[in-house]
């Protein structure tokens, strides 16, 4: 990868992990209602990361007719968002460490399929906001994922980005923008057919060429 002026990252399974918090707020939304008759599992949790918030709702509640099962699923998003806004999420190892170093040599963005708030958790959170200079969600455009990175790419006239992320739909997004995709092999996706990959977040150092302080 040469003359990269920007990156641009997935959150879920690419920076953090808010698993757990999702497992346990679906466990309260159920209680909270009787025609959820069934337990969220982790693997359809994991199946969601990355999708559109419509997506996450069929796979959360599909047995449930399309307004009930987005309504509930709109409660536990915000629900987890709250909770993510004081406690925040899991940072994958050396998460922290990386984001800084990059930073030096690269402007660096989110774009992910959540809700407003929600990347604000983690900027909150992680104590990273400093580092990042713009981010895009499907909740505050509507739009797709590859149009939220075009948009993204066009507002702060990026050049030459590539984008980080973990999930088959984030390499479609990455392909409908028309950048390089590097695939985070530790998230929660699977990605069959790629160029470039990361077994930790380190190894973007290494494709990128930096040096560790």
């Amino acid at each position: 990868m040469n003359n990269i002026d920007s990156i641009i990252f997935d959150l879920d399974g690419t920076l953090w992990s808010a698993l757990n918090s999702t497992v346990e707020v679906l466990k309260e939304i159920k209680k909270q209602h009787n025609d959820i008759v069934e337990d969220v599992s982790v693997e359809v949790i994991k199946s969601a990361m990355g999708c559109t918030f419509e997506e996450t709702a069929k796979k959360y509640y599909g047995y449930l007719d399309k307004e009930t099962r987005e309504k509930y699923t709109k409660e536990a998003i915000q629900e987890n968002t709250k909770y993510l806004m004081k406690h925040g999420g899991t940072l994958y190892n050396g998460v922290e460490e990386v984001i800084k170093l990059l930073s030096k040599n690269y402007k660096l963005y989110i774009v992910s399929n959540c809700i407003e708030g929600y990347i604000e958790s983690f900027l909150t959170t992680s104590n990273l906001k400093e580092y990042f200079s713009d981010f895009e969600n499907n909740g505050r455009t509507g739009l797709t994922k590859g149009e939220n990175i075009k948009l993204l790419i066009k507002r702060n006239h990026l050049s030459n980005p590539i984008y980080v992320g973990d999930t088959d739909k984030d390499k479609e997004a990455a392909e409908y923008a028309k950048i390089p995709f590097v695939y985070a092999t530790y998230g929660f996706g699977t990605v069959k057919e790629y160029k470039n990959k990361i077994d930790n977040i380190h190894e973007l150092l290494t494709i990128l060429k930096i040096k560790k302080c």
